[in-house]
């Protein structure tokens, strides 16, 4: 369903079926860079539901059903990422204080008080910016395989570096869906090898709900222009729990440390053999210590 949020329609998966359902303890799914909100697993939404959580999910501006800034333009990354490496300021068409701001409408919308906020990659990014402008309406904060964006900090692998650059070889559905088989192979959890038909069929069921790269090259624009996030991050005061992946090549573990280490009383979860993905196994490995983290701050 569409809502209106921040100004925009935002498109908005929510668990709520009925009365008793809009009274439980809603998590908020924020997902990363060029993600949908198809793309968290069903596995992990179901074992937040049967949790006895409501689950709200949305499309980030700029991909899937949600609002296209087209009219912004599409910013030069090359040219943008060299500002970035000397310390230029990066010029982006809008920033993830806005995406945020995004998230926070989607509570609006559906008339949500506070909320358990779950982020992924780029995604963890928003959540902290949303604990950051709206503390009181955050019951807890989990930042997953997510980074402070502190400057020091290591990035991809240069294998990694050139996936992300290449681009499809055209537009049909295979020469998109090959595409993204072999980056999500170099970026992907080596303890957790997904099968590669049923990656395959998840990443057309995504293409063919939407496609939109010019979207994901301003959300990549966002993420580098927001270079402050990490001075800040000492002001959140919340139940805070930090899980990443040992094996991350795209946002390597010093970078799940450091956001760790710079929000008070944060629990770092470190997973062995985990990447910059979601498989069945890392899954697991999430929802051990994220269900009773948010029983926890719920208790609060």
């Amino acid at each position: 369903m569409k809502v209106q949020a921040n100004g925009i329609p935002v498109e908005v998966e929510d668990t709520a079926g009925g009365p008793d359902d809009a009274a439980r303890p809603v998590v908020l799914l924020i997902m990363g860079l060029g993600m949908q909100l198809v793309a968290w697993p069903p596995a992990l939404v179901q074992a937040l539901v049967d949790a006895g959580y409501r689950v709200v999910r949305f499309d980030n501006r700029d991909v899937g059903l949600s609002a296209k800034f087209d009219h912004l333009g599409v910013p030069n990354l090359l040219w943008e990422s060299l500002k970035h490496r000397i310390g230029f300021p990066v010029r982006a068409p809008y920033d993830l204080k806005a995406m945020a701001a995004d998230a926070l409408g989607v509570l609006d919308a559906l008339k949500i008080q506070r909320a358990h906020v779950v982020g992924v990659s780029m995604g963890g990014m928003i959540a902290q910016r949303l604990a950051l402008a709206a503390p009181e309406r955050v019951l807890s904060l989990t930042s997953i395989m997510s980074s402070s964006g502190a400057r020091d900090l290591p990035g991809p692998k240069s294998q990694v570096l050139q996936a992300l650059l290449r681009r499809p070889r055209d537009h049909t559905e295979q020469a998109i869906a090959d595409h993204y088989v072999s980056l999500f192979k170099v970026i992907g959890s080596p303890g957790f090898p997904l099968d590669e038909a049923e990656l395959r069929e998840r990443i057309l069921r995504g293409v063919r709900r939407s496609f939109h790269p010019a979207g994901t090259a301003r959300q990549i624009a966002a993420v580098a222009a927001d270079t402050d996030r990490a001075d800040e991050l000492d002001r959140i005061n919340l139940p805070t729990l930090v899980v990443h992946g040992l094996s991350d090549p795209l946002v390597p573990f010093a970078c799940g440390q450091d956001t760790a280490r710079r929000i008070r009383g944060a629990k770092l979860v470190p997973v062995p053999g985990m990447g910059h993905d979601l498989p069945p196994g890392v899954v697991d490995r999430i929802l051990a210590p994220l269900l009773p983290h948010l029983r926890e701050a719920q208790a609060r």
